[in-house]
């Protein structure tokens, strides 16, 4: 057929072999087949090389600091220069000595770069340097080993090659940071400074106190003394940058060499002055090393430095009664490389015992329960760590005491006492601890763990004013249904929530859960739609919802100053320069209650010519204190009303030192009381007072933030309290600032417990710490909340029994939220 011409085209071709037609098929395939995996197998023998020049084989820059000791050399004072021809003579010797123990070390010669003598120090001549390498990734490993090896590193030296009047020990190395070590280059920020005998030498950061530390910066003070001494150490001063993990921060060393083995501390932040910054050398020489970011412009320290003798030797016999002992240079951190034993003995009728009274030997990173670094041991047993008071007890009449400090990183050790006793009565009129510490009688069954191990607690009868747990402890009643399981098996709690179906305010009462968010306050305390949604929801104004200076509310609860804008008008974060403390780092003080310098920026004391202090206040802005209106009662015939008669501290820790450098002084232009303060009921106990002229913030004078009217105290928050008052019942006041951790009452456990004297306008806590009868507020001092933004609140003023915070019996404080409107009245604040 010829249909479009298409079958005329074709033909069929004969096969010759069939069988060779067969074949190529599958001949085809094997072809292919080795294509493909020759393809592959280039493709990873290329991979493998790129791998191998681009990652493997890729040079990694790695830079060793050290030293070693030239025992045949006697050091020279030129020799602390620099500069110096003798400086650059030996620093030639030892180099070369260097370069020929690294030639001769197959995983470090091939990769050495350069080593830089950097100085030298006594005994007999210590030269400190740094090494670069240049090393491939995969043979870094084996140069880190052969670095830390220090016996190898001294074999592989041969004396009859080369410079053989230098006879070297111990090579020691250990890797830093490279941009360290080639910051060290730059010598524009490289101090040397050689103590004087007798004298007290200082120095500063670049430009301190009047222009900040400079930026991206490595300073270096290498420190000296006589070679027979050892070096103190002050930060007089130290304001950095506020710590982080790329923060700018300084470092201490027992060495001329900043590696890490020899560091003794590393510090950021800011410390107040009472902070105890002195650290000893174990030799002549010290290092302290600056390191900077690019971020940031803060004043930085001034230090001085002094020598005095080394220690030869501490510990020692203690014999007697009782005597007391304590780490070398303390409270100053003691030295590192340090054994110190000490072998009591008391009469041999009695037994002995050790009672630390502070105990502060703590090494970074290193867990209590090991103390495998810096420790004290008795009766076989080690002790590391912070720790609160404690007594270790022997069963005859000597024990010993041994104190080891490694090479690095010192704390300010112990201050403790021996004392015998009479193991028939250990603790003459006071009850024992089975930990063998005695308290006092009154401490037994009073609702407080005052022995470490409980035994104070147990076996107790309980009285009207205390809850019985399941467990058998007594707790004061006014713990009860606060949010907290003081009992330990949380028996306080159990008869406190609400039914299925209901919702439990947070002054305990219970209201449907219906009634939860339902934009009506049911619980009369705001609690039940305090928290209903978060962020810039806008709600209905309601008495407990926060409102925007534009007049809108939002729903989410004390969102004041706490870092989130909140507002649309952003105007719940202005206003916010108030609540923190400048002075970051605290004095660590154990089972006292003084407060550091600083610590409480906002306290002010309220004196009265001829009478002394009178009342405490809160400073709330550079012109405003908020008091309490009792003490501007009228009494004994004197009108403390009268602004005249007062005069306000501020920026006053010690009493005893209101001429102090630190110490603003302030007279008192007006005193406005509330109008509805009642003085028998002390209702509306509260006054504000203007100041003459505003006083400068400084590190340890700044504002505290008053609440708004919605904020939100929860119940079994804790709080602080603090000022000079008397420091028991009928006492005199105390000298230094005082401090107590209070907790905040269910107010109807409260009320049941002082008889329903109890208004809206009041408040009422329980001390945590402090001692019994410890009156540690004043009248008109502050009731101070930490927030979650760790910015501080005013959260009440002292009012009733002059802040006296004792154990059994609840306080009751001025309640600032339900008297904000007032004192934004009369202040604008």
């Amino acid at each position: 057929q010829d249909m479009n011409n298409l079958d005329e085209g074709v033909e069929f071709l004969p096969a010759m072999n069939s069988k060779k037609m067969e074949k190529r098929g599958p001949k085809r395939q094997v072809v292919v087949t080795v294509l493909i995996i020759v393809f592959l197998l280039v493709s990873l023998t290329t991979g493998l090389l790129f791998w191998h020049f681009k990652y493997r084989n890729t040079p990694v820059q790695k830079v060793f600091n050290g030293h070693l000791r030239v025992l045949n050399w006697e050091f020279l004072d030129a020799y602390e220069n620099s500069s110096s021809p003798e400086f650059s003579m030996l620093a030639k010797k030892v180099k070369s000595t260097v370069e020929e123990i690294y030639k001769n070390h197959a995983d470090i010669g091939p990769y050495h770069k350069e080593t830089v003598i950097t100085a030298f120090s006594e005994g007999s001549v210590i030269a400190y340097y740094w090494s670069e390498f240049l090393v491939p990734k995969y043979r870094e490993e084996s140069l880190d080993r052969a670095m830390a090896d220090k016996q190898s590193l001294v074999q592989r030296w041969n004396p009859r090659l080369r410079n053989p009047m230098l006879k070297v020990e111990s090579v020691i190395a250990f890797p830093v940071d490279p941009s360290i070590a080639h910051s060290a280059r730059d010598n524009s920020c490289m101090f040397s400074l050689h103590a004087k005998e007798g004298e007290v030498t200082s120095f500063t950061t670049p430009g301190f106190p009047n222009s900040p530390y400079p930026n991206n910066a490595l300073c270096y003070w290498a420190l000296r003394a006589d070679a027979s001494s050892s070096i103190s150490l002050t930060f007089k001063t130290l304001e950095l940058e506020p710590c982080r993990d790329d923060s700018d921060y300084i470092k201490v060393y027992d060495s001329l060499s900043p590696v890490e083995p020899h560091a003794l501390v590393r510090l950021c932040g800011n410390y107040a002055p009472s902070y105890n910054l002195t650290f000893l050398s174990s030799q002549n020489v010290m290092l302290v090393t600056l390191v900077t970011n690019k971020e940031g412009r803060f004043p930085g320290f001034k230090a001085e430095f002094f020598q005095l003798p080394k220690m030869k030797a501490c510990g020692g016999t203690l014999k007697g009664d009782s005597g007391t002992f304590t780490t070398p240079y303390y409270p100053a951190h003691y030295p590192p490389n340090m054994d110190c034993v000490w072998n009591i003995e008391v009469p041999s009728i009695k037994n002995v015992k050790v009672r630390f009274n502070m105990f502060f030997v703590l090494e970074p990173g290193i867990p209590v329960s090991s103390c495998t670094k810096d420790y004290v041991q008795i009766n076989g047993t080690r002790y590391c760590g912070e720790r609160s008071q404690f007594v270790v007890a022997s069963t005859t009449n000597k024990i010993e005491l041994w104190f080891h400090s490694d090479q690095s990183y010192t704390d300010t050790g112990f201050s403790a006492e021996f004392l015998s006793y009479d193991s028939s009565d250990p603790c003459p009129g006071k009850f024992t601890c089975n930990t063998g510490r005695c308290i006092d009688r009154s401490m037994r069954c009073d609702g407080w763990l005052d022995c470490v191990d409980g035994s104070d607690e147990r076996s107790c009868t309980c009285t009207e004013q205390q809850f019985r747990c399941q467990n058998g402890w007594c707790k004061p009643k006014f713990w009860v249904c606060d949010n907290v399981n003081d009992c330990g098996d949380n028996s306080d709690e159990l008869q406190c929530s609400c039914s299925a179906g209901s919702f439990k305010c947070d002054n305990g009462k219970c209201v449907p859960s219906t009634q939860k968010c339902d934009g009506k306050d049911d619980c009369e305390d705001g609690s039940d739609e305090g928290s209903c949604n978060t962020g810039q929801t806008t709600v209905p104004c309601k008495e407990y919802t926060y409102k925007c200076r534009s007049g809108r509310c939002i729903s989410k609860q004390n969102p004041e100053c706490d870092g989130e804008q909140d507002c649309e008008d952003h105007s719940d974060e202005d206003n916010c320069s108030c609540g923190l403390r400048s002075y970051v780092r605290k004095s660590r003080i154990v089972g006292g209650q003084n407060s550091d310098v600083g610590e409480w920026p906002w306290q002010v004391s309220l004196h009265v010519k001829g009478q002394g202090h009178i009342c405490g206040a809160s400073l709330v802005s550079a012109s405003w204190l908020v008091s309490a209106a009792h003490c501007f009662l009228p009494l004994q015939g004197i009108r403390y009303s009268d602004p005249n008669l007062w005069t306000a501290y501020l920026g006053l820790t010690d009493q005893g030192d209101r001429s102090g450098p630190n110490v603003q002084t302030r007279k008192i232009k007006r005193i406005i009381s509330h109008p509805f303060f009642n003085d028998y009921t002390y209702d509306y106990d509260i006054a504000v007072l203007e100041l003459q002229s505003p006083v400068t913030f400084t590190a340890v004078v700044q504002p505290i933030c008053l609440p708004d009217a919605t904020h939100n105290f929860p119940v079994g928050k804790d709080l602080w309290v603090t000022g000079w008052g008397a420091t028991a019942e009928g006492g005199t006041g105390a000298s230094i600032l005082q401090k107590a951790e209070i907790r905040l009452i269910n107010q109807t456990v409260c009320n049941q417990l002082l008889t329903d004297q109890l208004t809206p306008r009041m408040m009422c806590v329980g001390i945590l710490t402090g001692g019994v009868d410890a009156c540690q507020g004043d009248s008109g001092g502050p009731l101070v909340s930490v927030e979650p933004s760790s910015r501080m609140f005013l959260a009440g003023v002292v009012s009733w029994g002059d802040g006296c915070a004792q154990r059994n019996k609840p306080g009751v404080y001025s309640r600032l939220t339900s008297l904000r409107d007032w004192i934004q009245e009369h202040t604008g604040l």
